[in-house]
């Protein structure tokens, strides 16, 4: 399955063609919060974690969540993986609970994949 990195926004078409090569109705995302930058596509979170983490990312910076791009913006993302199980700074779980760290997920996935006014 394609992946593409994305360090500034991807058009429309590169997010149609990379859904259409994975699960059809939603797409895996990893989001470094630090680096500001995106993977999407994929079959699992953690090919997208380790492309970053062998561009220079920190695994504790990766975040993984699903995308939908059909449902309303609310609705979009799910931030569910579990690349977001990090014992070693005290997150046990696949959904990302910190606030902050979802509000950092949001902004850039809204910024670099699909804003909430855009639809597809």
């Amino acid at each position: 399955m394609k992946i593409i990195v994305a360090k500034s926004k991807i058009s429309r078409e590169e997010l149609l063609e990379v859904i259409k090569d994975s699960y059809e109705t939603m797409v895996k995302i990893t989001v470094d919060i630090n680096r500001k930058i995106v993977t999407v596509g994929g079959e699992w979170h953690s090919e997208g974690q380790t492309l970053m983490v062998n561009d220079g990312s920190l695994g504790s910076e990766v975040w993984g969540c699903n995308l939908y791009p059909w449902n309303v913006p609310e609705k979009r993302i799910e931030y569910s993986s579990l690349i977001n199980i990090k014992p070693a700074i005290g997150h046990k779980n696949v959904e990302i609970q910190n606030k902050e760290i979802r509000v950092k997920v949001k902004d850039l996935v809204e910024k670099l994949i699909l804003n909430p006014t855009e639809v597809i």
